[in-house]
């Protein structure tokens, strides 16, 4: 099923691209590099107040919508409410690339490019639509990816500037910086850190529910055959093996492919099955 929100991937892009919040991120790693303690916390708040902003408006707009907006139904959404350490390391190389083009005014071009990368609006949507639709878990994931997103901004951009020489630059300008102290790159680092080790549960998640449905799905196949039924689709979803089959009566012994689970080692796996069946009824017309 798919929600009729709009899963729209020239309208996200189109997001990506305004990337409203992009400046200010950039800007609160400059303010760190130079120690200007106001204009770091005019960027943080600009930051704060715009993600807010995209987050009640998601919730509004997912108010107009009967069907939950979760990653059931929606792929957009899917596709932002699990990060992995890879978007992590997505997010540091285009971060990079972000500062790197703040410097040099010849490849600004690159900006739109890197915000598309980066993808920062459409996790805020997320966590709006899916707070409306009830699901808190889908939320913090798409939230979780958001502040990977900021963290690897500051992290690079902070990092990239104080290899530059954006200081000494600033002081032979005439530009009075204030003094930089190592605990500030000290949490520049941990921000990194506290992102990243959710960021690797997930993906040592992840990388089980995909053995798990390798493993699955040919017991499950096998399951079928010895039925008469066929399956339609393996997948983990909500912390649990959901397998569909279809065929027609007498119904598939679910029993039968909860015991070829538990010898396959799957016994604390568990399964949702839906068995769907088939055939058509022809239906003369009443007169």
């Amino acid at each position: 099923m798919t929600s009729p929100i709009a899963v729209s991937t020239a309208t996200v892009i189109g997001a990506m691209i305004v990337a409203p919040l992009m400046t200010p991120i950039l800007g609160t790693a400059l303010a760190l590099v130079l120690a200007d303690r106001r204009q770091m916390v005019t960027n943080v708040l600009l930051v704060l107040g715009g993600g807010l902003a995209v987050i009640v408006i998601g919730y509004l707009v997912g108010l107009t919508v009967q069907v939950d907006v979760v990653a059931a139904t929606n792929s957009q959404v899917a596709g932002r409410v699990s990060p992995r350490l890879i978007d992590l390391l997505a997010a540091l190389a285009t971060g990079f690339v972000g500062a790197f083009a703040l410097l040099r005014a010849d490849v600004s071009d690159t900006l739109p490019g890197v915000a598309i990368a980066i993808s920062l609006v459409p996790p805020l949507a997320v966590v709006g639509l899916t707070l409306e639709s009830g699901a808190g878990d889908e939320a913090l994931g798409a939230l979780l990816l958001f502040g990977t997103n900021v963290a690897a901004i500051v992290g690079t951009g902070t990092l990239l500037l104080l290899v530059a020489g954006l200081r000494s630059s600033a002081r032979s300008a005439g530009r009075p910086i204030g003094e930089l102290r190592g605990t500030t790159l000290v949490v520049v680092a941990a921000m990194l850190v506290v992102v990243a080790v959710p960021l690797t549960i997930g993906s040592g998640q992840a990388a089980r529910e995909q053995w798990v449905i390798s493993q699955a799905g040919s017991v499950a196949e096998e399951w079928a055959d010895g039925q008469h039924w066929q399956v339609q689709d393996v997948a983990y979803r909500q912390g649990a093996l959901w397998v569909v089959a279809v065929g027609q009566p007498p119904e598939a012994d679910e029993d039968a492919l909860r015991q070829a689970l538990d010898d396959a080692g799957l016994a604390d796996v568990t399964v949702e099955v839906t068995l769907l069946y088939g055939g058509s009824d022809r239906l003369p017309a009443s007169k």
